[in-house]
């Protein structure tokens, strides 16, 4: 029996949904041309990778995060940290979905868990046609995504010129993660939202009090994220999850590894957290929910 490769799988999705790509370089319509390529009007060309991910970035952008971040990051959301914010952010997403199709991208997405699982998490609920597009500037962590999730369009794009036309989609998602309010301003429908996820005050709080111990870093504040965000956009609520979850001994060294708590920090302090064999962690977030204040023009 034939079976589809994850390149033909990825380019049938984008066929389907190909109205929504705009040229990254000079903003004209997309089409895919053979399932195998996005081209626009003035012939720009990027290639379906065979890993099923679309490149749209005009040269190759440097960042700290390395393949083995997605590995860990990989490991810990499998490990279930993340488990209980992934319900809350399908929640959101349902109670403000009617019966049409949900379209949702997911800005910074990484190598992709977070929008796996969500998308997991509402067709759960309440199976019906979703659109997911995920994108981040690292080629590793998109290429990752797009090993593993077949059901998502994975792209690698800067979000401060994303590859698509306005208003495409119903909800934004941004996850721990940079972005671009002028963007995600211009992607969102008119009667969209925008869904930021920022670390809470006690975010990872065992391992703060010992790579910071007696720096100002010690304690953690979101306000001036919380403000800018609100100064951005209707904030329509703002939703705090906090809980503690338990730390295989495993994990422990993955979790490490991903956050950038631990970035920068010696290794007699990082040894210090793997000798003392956390069994809790505490996860704490907020989810701001805002609406468009004016839609721009083009």
């Amino acid at each position: 029996m034939f079976q589809k490769s994850k390149r033909l799988i990825s380019a049938e999705i984008m066929e389907k949904h190909q109205e929504i790509f705009r040229c990254p370089l000079c903003k004209t319509p997309m089409q895919v041309i053979h399932l195998q390529s996005v081209v626009c009007g003035n012939q720009h060309c990027f290639d379906i990778a065979k890993h099923g991910y679309i490149n749209l970035l005009s040269r190759g952008i440097g960042t700290k995060y390395d393949k083995k971040i997605f590995e860990y990051r990989r490991l810990i959301s499998k490990g279930g940290l993340f488990n209980p914010l992934y319900v809350a952010l399908s929640q959101i997403i349902t109670a403000h979905s009617s019966n049409e199709p949900i379209s949702i991208l997911d800005a910074g997405c990484g190598e992709g868990s977070h929008l796996n699982n969500i998308q997991i998490e509402i067709n759960r609920k309440e199976p019906k046609a979703l659109l997911a597009v995920g994108i981040d500037i690292s080629k590793e962590g998109i290429s990752f995504a797009a090993a593993a999730y077949s059901n998502v369009i994975w792209c690698v794009a800067d979000i401060a010129n994303c590859p698509f036309t306005s208003q495409p989609f119903k909800f934004i998602l941004n996850i721990l993660s940079p972005a671009n309010y002028s963007e995600f301003e211009r992607l969102i429908s008119d009667d969209g939202l925008v869904i930021k996820v920022v670390p809470g005050q006690d975010y990872l709080k065992e391992l703060r009090e010992i790579f910071y111990k007696g720096s100002d870093k010690q304690t953690y504040s979101n306000s001036l994220t919380i403000s800018h965000f609100n100064n951005q956009f209707n904030l329509l609520d703002v939703k705090s999850i906090r809980y503690q979850v338990n730390l295989s001994k495993p994990l422990i060294g993955p979790l490490l590894g991903m956050t950038p708590l631990s970035w920068g920090t010696s290794k007699e302090r990082i040894e210090k957290v793997l000798q003392l064999n956390l069994k809790q962690v505490t996860m704490d977030f907020k989810i701001l929910i805002g609406s468009v204040k004016n839609k721009p023009h083009d």
